[in-house]
């Protein structure tokens, strides 16, 4: 019988060689990645079961990530691992397709078994905010922020590479689009926020967790 394939993707060289470790007596580890587009190609081209993901990650967050592989492949499972133990982002992990949410720090207890989890067709929360997160959905959808739904997928790539300090001709070779077409984004971007200055962009960004400052 073959192994599970997995998948690691952090931007922490540390992190990645710990996870190494814990994962490969139990499962087949295909691949490690450091950032979001690096996991978009490593998934296109090893076809893992399974994806162990941050979400604070450069160039495209782990969200955005797994947004766009879960429509090409709705059947990999996805485990987020990752530092942020408030709802509103597990909340949007799982709407974003993750079978399971797991705490940096609860890696080496909880890891192993939410990926198994996920195999089955279940989903894991880390004990740590299952009751908050169960608590917030009863009182309404916990998410980040309402404003961000107004942004198209794209948009948010924009985003996040802007206010990474990449300039529009960058952001243009990375998307494989055009300057014009970055530039149209912003300002549509900065009108449906109701943002009147690029810094005031960033900050919008890092304050709502499309970018980290970490």
């Amino acid at each position: 019988m073959s192994r599970t394939r997995v998948i690691l993707a952090d931007d922490h060289k540390i992190v990645l060689e710990g996870l190494k470790n814990l994962l490969e007596p139990n499962f087949d580890l295909v691949g490690t990645v450091e950032d979001g587009r690096a996991l978009l190609k490593a998934v296109k081209n090893l076809h893992p079961d399974v994806i162990v993901a941050d979400i604070s990650m450069p160039l495209l967050n782990g969200i955005e990530a797994v947004r766009q592989i879960k429509k090409a492949d709705p059947n990999v499972k996805v485990v987020f691992l990752t530092m942020h133990p408030d709802v509103s982002y597990a909340a949007e992990a799982f709407e974003a397709g993750a079978s399971g949410y797991v705490l940096k720090h609860s890696a080496p207890s909880e890891l192993v078994a939410a990926i198994n989890d996920a195999l089955k067709g279940r989903t894991y929360v880390t004990p740590m905010i299952a009751g908050e997160l169960l608590e917030s959905y009863r009182n309404g959808s916990p998410k980040r922020n309402d404003a961000l739904t107004k942004l198209s997928s794209r948009q948010r790539e924009v985003l996040q590479l802007l206010a990474e300090g990449k300039v529009a001709k960058e952001v243009a070779k990375i998307l494989k689009i055009s300057s014009r077409t970055v530039e149209f984004h912003k300002y549509k971007m900065m009108e449906a926020l109701g943002i009147k200055s690029s810094a005031e962009l960033v900050r919008y960004a890092i304050k709502h967790g499309i970018v980290s400052i970490a």
